[in-house]
């Protein structure tokens, strides 16, 4: 479930925003919240993705609504620019070929489940986002991922193996909490 609704000017905002972002390496572009529509200073949480060629190029968000969406959207531009540790930063000539693709999370709720075979029903392929944690490991996956990693069992072993666990890794300590996303894709 979603609370922000966008119209197509602030869709198109909220790029120019990502954009100025991916210009600026030092750090991320001042925003001024008093002159952005109210839709765009609402909490929200977001991931940025660039894709050079359908490649990932950069992805970088939070989970938790805790500043201004406009804010989350122009430092999560920056990050995956800049900061993904993956990846090198972006060069300025890099810049203009990049597609950007913004995810807005919905919030996250928890999974009870008390084994992996409950967890594998439970979860929705193509349409949730999964964060796993066991103390101070964590890691999550976008819905989108689900694109290359279509079946739940693959989905999850991927997922521990992101946040440094055996693929096959199950114990009482393990959390889920699963979101869904709104995707906004650059000039679609």
């Amino acid at each position: 479930m979603h609370s922000i609704d966008l119209q197509e000017a602030e869709r198109r905002l909220l790029f120019q925003v990502a954009r100025r972002a991916l210009e600026h390496p030092p750090a991320p572009p001042p925003l001024e919240d008093e002159r952005l529509p109210e839709p765009l200073t609402r909490p929200a949480a977001t991931f940025v993705t660039l894709k050079k060629e359908e490649r990932l190029r950069g992805c970088i968000g939070t989970l938790e609504a805790h500043r201004p969406l406009a804010r989350d959207v122009a430092h999560n531009a920056w990050a995956a620019a800049f900061r993904d540790p993956r990846f090198p930063p972006v060069e300025r000539e890099e810049v203009a070929a990049l597609r950007i693709v913004l995810s807005v999370l919905g919030p996250a709720e928890p999974l009870e489940v008390e084994d992996e075979p409950e967890l594998l029903r439970t979860l929705r392929p193509g349409v949730d986002g999964l964060i796993l944690c066991r103390g101070s490991q964590w890691a999550t996956f976008l819905p989108a991922v689900w694109e290359s990693l279509p079946d739940p069992a693959d989905f999850v072993a991927a997922l521990r193996r992101k946040a440094g666990l055996p693929p096959d890794h199950w114990s009482g300590e393990l959390a889920f909490w699963r979101y869904t996303v709104r995707e906004l894709e650059e000039g679609v």
